[in-house]
């Protein structure tokens, strides 16, 4: 595509604004100053006119190396990319900054392009989704599901693939996340499990981590746990309880916070003192950043557009999935397993859209209690589709006291059998079954030779 006709998918009297696209270029030309405050809601895809979107692309990566902006350094990217001559040369630069008056409205631009395009993506969606309802095989609980999906997405502003970077700007983020590693010493999210962060190094963005283990391990409770412990540090927290109601989950997490299990809470066996306290844990947590969503049988669409709509409107760090084997494919399978294939394809596919990490507790067969020493191996997720094969992360929870009584009381292995980036081992953590909470332990077992 050249010139004016390069742009996005046709939609009839698709809203738009070539004046404000242009004068946005011209303005930041004018006044680099207005960059910063554009490039915290304005993105290249937001121009309809695709030579528009290559230029501020251009300024963004300019910007963002820390060197001057004008018409010669955009210039000199568009030619670094191949997109200087279509998109008109230099000469065309100088234009746009001939006919823009002036840079102090360059935001005004801005927001008038992100309007256009936020209307013109939702006629896209809508066509899209008018297609699809004119198919009468298709599915239509899959054709709801889509459809939500389709409009969350653009409320929420992800409307198609990440744009393709160059490396220059690949290793730039690279190494912002260096710098925060090494100010933290952790490059991810903390689970507040020292021995477990340091062989993490936190939970890393765009991974897939599964916390498998038969039941009564205490998958739920290391979710809430983690949970608990990453939104005190400021982490926006999505929560999907397959298991448990809203209610449930926030008994529990009343329980890790104030020490007063769940039973004593259910059954009103409370001191004044006790409920006292409980009153203040209620006070403690009510503004944490975790949000908590109870549908059961979820899709993978159905989760997506859930997390898409909280992310749009409150921002999303970290998603908890309890469980992944109580979800549902969204559309037909010839088995179990191809239909969990999809859904943890997908709980993949949704980290690295949203670039957060996943983490997802999935439950182990019996394959498990047949042996001597009942500790799970990765072989015992060969039978629940891809979920090995679509993890960055797959951790074990094994309590030896659950089937030996004269085992460490409280004691829990988790066995760290695959980090796509990293070593494998086995820690300890200590496991309070009355509060179902998980706390530190001081061992550690670290297999390096697998590093």
């Amino acid at each position: 595509m050249s010139g004016d006709n390069g742009h996005k998918p046709s939609v009839p009297l698709a809203p738009h604004s070539v004046d404000a696209e242009e004068a946005v270029i011209g303005s930041v030309l004018l006044m680099p100053d207005a960059i910063p405050s554009l490039a915290e809601f304005l993105q290249a895809d937001d121009f309809f006119i695709t030579r528009n979107g290559w230029a501020w692309a251009a300024i963004l990566s300019v910007w963002r190396r820390g060197d001057a902006i004008d018409y010669l350094t955009v210039a000199a990217e568009l030619a670094a990319r191949g997109q200087l001559d279509e998109f008109g040369g230099a000469v065309r630069l100088t234009g746009l900054i001939n006919q823009t008056p002036s840079g102090i409205y360059a935001e005004t631009y801005g927001r008038l392009v992100q309007r256009a395009a936020l209307r013109w993506r939702l006629l896209v969606a809508a066509s899209d989704i008018a297609k699809l309802a004119q198919d009468e095989e298709r599915d239509v609980t899959a054709l709801l599901d889509e459809a939500q999906a389709r409009i969350t997405q653009v409320a929420a502003g992800r409307t198609g693939p990440r744009e393709t970077q160059p490396l220059r700007a690949v290793l730039s983020e690279t190494f912002d996340d260096l710098e925060r590693a090494r100010l933290t010493k952790a490059s991810g999210i903390p689970t507040g499990f020292d021995e477990i962060d340091g062989l993490l190094g936190g939970l890393q963005k765009s991974d897939l981590i599964i916390v498998a283990g038969r039941p009564g391990m205490g998958k739920t409770a290391w979710l809430l746990t983690v949970a608990m412990n990453a939104a005190r540090k400021g982490t926006r927290v999505f929560v999907a309880s397959q298991e448990m109601t809203k209610r449930q989950v926030g008994a529990r997490l009343l329980a890790i916070q104030t020490g007063i299990s769940t039973k004593r809470q259910r059954t009103g066996q409370m001191t004044d003192a006790e409920f006292s306290k409980l009153t203040a844990g209620i006070a403690q947590l009510e503004n944490l950043p975790v949000w908590v969503d109870d549908v059961s049988n979820l899709t993978p669409e159905q989760l997506r557009a859930k997390v898409l709509r909280t992310h749009a409107q409150h921002g999303v760090d970290l998603i908890m999935v309890d469980y992944l084997q109580l979800m549902r494919g969204g559309g037909r399978f010839e088995n179990r397993v191809q239909e969990v294939t999809e859904i943890s394809r997908s709980l993949k596919a949704l980290a690295k859209e949203l670039n957060v990490p996943v983490v997802a507790a999935a439950q182990l067969n019996r394959a498990v209690e047949s042996r001597a020493d009942k500790k799970p191996l990765l072989s015992d997720l060969k039978e629940s589709g891809s979920i090995e094969q679509d993890a960055d992360v797959v951790m074990f929870l094994h309590r030896p006291e659950y089937y030996d009584p004269h085992a460490a009381k409280g004691e829990c292995n988790l066995i760290l059998a695959k980090q796509r980036n990293g070593p494998v081992g086995t820690t300890s953590l200590y496991f309070d079954a009355v509060l179902t909470k998980f706390s530190n332990l001081t061992r550690q077992t670290v297999d390096l030779a697998t590093f």
